[in-house]
């Protein structure tokens, strides 16, 4: 999925993850503000990651859970809040919506104030058929 745009390059390269930085910009999210740096390095290994990338620095980060068969769960899509506003966080949703090791699954994410984001990529509200079990 490497491209580049406007500067900055959009990769799902594992090795270019920096997890400090992800973990950094995760702990200033309302979802993961709580969620400690092993668990976001496991989940980093354990799930097909996209990053945004300036002149080396990683400033934006988004997770797939995905089996790579039948379904994706879209999670931690997060950008540097000092990049924000430029575009960055729909291009790379907007990759994530056409990579190839996507293709033909079902998606699905949470989101409490990014409805208008996802919508413009096919998602839609369900709120009727969705369950959630906490973390114990």
């Amino acid at each position: 999925m490497d491209f580049e745009e406007n500067g900055l390059l959009f990769s799902d390269e594992k090795a270019l993850i920096q997890t400090d930085r992800a973990f950094e910009m995760l702990s200033k999210t309302y979802w993961a503000d709580k969620r400690p740096k092993e668990a976001v390095a496991r989940a980093i290994e354990n799930s097909l990651c996209c990053g945004v990338y300036e002149d080396g620095l990683q400033i934006g980060f988004a997770r797939v859970v995905t089996d790579y068969a039948v379904l994706y769960y879209l999670c931690d899509v997060v950008i540097d809040e000092r990049y924000r506003g430029r575009g960055i966080g729909k291009t790379l949703v907007k990759a994530i919506d056409g990579h190839e090791k996507l293709s033909g699954q079902m998606g699905l994410l949470a989101t409490k104030d990014a409805h208008g984001l996802y919508e413009q990529f096919g998602f839609k509200k369900d709120p009727v058929t969705a369950m959630r079990k906490p973390a114990k």
